[in-house]
């Protein structure tokens, strides 16, 4: 075996657990690996950043965000509705600012862990496919942040106007001549889309442009739109905004995930106070795909017990 690829036994030895565990490392937790001839091969360099990106016990760190009371961090996962709150945020409130980092849902929660940002949002689905990010945030914080409701929201596939390609679930996805992009490893997008390929039996890295990631939903939208890409996974809005057809998976929880240190800071306060505003319920009314009823609403911890 090249040095550069290691099968699952040689991975196994390098991470040294069970063999066997490979299997849900890859399921659960996002192992990074690939199946060639109906065998599992992992990039030597990408099983090492992604053991590096679970690391809980860095050195005692100063805290970058002790000194920045007028700077409201957002890390995580990308959204449209998002992106306009923070521009009404900075607009209603000159004297501060709020910026967003896009690194999708688990790079948000990793961001969160570091004390690089002051919210996370993120939208994982987990295993149940009954709820959303708390095990996720568990797995990399070892407690649970506060769960504020941002909406909720509708996924699935974007095609392009009138269909051409006769896209109509993502079992189609595999037909040869469908070409796709697709969205980050880590991503909450990512992870729908590879359950749903899983269920439907279909490998991944088999379909033409899987390996053709996007950073933001509207960045997949435009490749539908010009043609480059026949579908790829995003938010229902997107295809509202650049006039594309779609086909539904799920709606889905969108949430900010708060460090409890920082929750009652000025900036996540006042930002918290704006979902509650008319004027941020105005922003989502040319959006497709949205429902804000459970908008600013606490999910945890007044609303669900902690995990067992």
């Amino acid at each position: 075996m090249s040095k550069d690829l290691m099968n699952t036994k040689e991975v196994a030895g390098f991470l040294g657990v069970n063999e066997k565990q490979i299997y849900n490392l890859i399921s659960e937790k996002g192992l990074p690996g690939t199946k060639v001839t109906g065998k599992w091969l992992f990039p030597r360099r990408l099983v090492e950043q992604w053991l590096d990106s679970r690391t809980i016990n860095y050195p005692q760190m100063p805290d970058p965000l002790a000194d920045q009371d007028r700077l409201l961090i957002i890390a995580g996962s990308n959204d449209i509705l998002l992106d306009r709150a923070i521009s009404l945020f900075n607009e209603r409130y000159p004297d501060l600012l709020a910026v967003f980092g896009n690194l999708g849902s688990m790079g948000g929660l990793r961001a969160m862990r570091r004390n690089l940002c002051h919210a996370a949002s993120s939208h994982l689905l987990q295993t149940d496919e009954q709820d959303y990010n708390f095990g996720f945030a568990l797995d990399e914080l070892n407690e649970l942040p506060a769960v504020v409701n941002f909406c909720r929201r509708e996924q699935g596939l974007l095609v392009a106007k009138s269909n051409p390609k006769g896209i109509h679930a993502v079992s189609d996805l595999g037909r040869p001549g469908v070409r796709i992009v697709n969205r980050r490893i880590g991503t909450g997008t990512r992870v729908l889309l590879d359950r749903e390929l899983d269920k439907a039996g279909i490998v991944g890295h088999r379909i033409q442009g899987y390996d053709i990631e996007m950073h933001r939903h509207l960045d997949a939208g435009l490749e539908v739109l010009s043609g480059r890409a026949d579908a790829a996974p995003a938010i229902r809005a997107v295809a509202g905004l650049l006039d594309l057809d779609f086909i539904p998976l799920r709606w889905e929880r969108f949430d900010l995930l708060i460090s409890k240190a920082r929750y009652f800071d000025q900036g996540i306060q006042l930002f918290l106070g704006l979902l509650h505003e008319k004027s941020f319920a105005e922003l989502a009314k040319d959006l497709a795909g949205y429902d804000l009823g459970a908008c600013g609403k606490i999910v945890y911890p007044k609303e669900v017990e902690p995990l067992k």
